[in-house]
């Protein structure tokens, strides 16, 4: 008799934990992948399929208006490489820059690390 007692709310409390809500209105929405090679302009937006994205820090967050709300993109959906319109450094998902050889070193030997 006294298992029972403890058993029940035990239960009831882990049974809770595994209750998911949808948010808002009951749908889930994640933005389509973005390409493969992905350059910014001036500012780091970039706009595709009806879709805003922003780049910050190396992490992509997307929302259906650049006012937002974002939300971070999944890993699986950012793009391998980032460029930018007038510098010379690229972001690859390596985390090299495009003018890297493996070791960390640009084409002229200095070491970027």
């Amino acid at each position: 008799m006294y298992r029972m007692l403890i058993i029940v709310p035990l239960m009831t409390l882990l049974l809770t934990a595994c209750v998911v809500s949808p948010a808002g209105d009951g749908r889930v929405v994640v933005a389509p992948a973005l390409p493969v090679v992905v350059t910014l302009g001036a500012e780091p937006y970039y706009y595709q399929n009806g879709y805003h994205y922003y780049y910050n820090n190396d992490r992509w967050s997307y929302a259906q208006s650049r006012s937002g709300p974002w939300v971070d993109l999944p890993r699986s959906h950012y793009p391998k490489e980032t460029r930018f319109k007038g510098r010379s450094y690229e972001h690859r998902a390596d985390g090299r820059g495009a003018d890297q050889d493996r070791d960390g070193r640009d084409r002229d030997g200095r070491d970027r690390r």
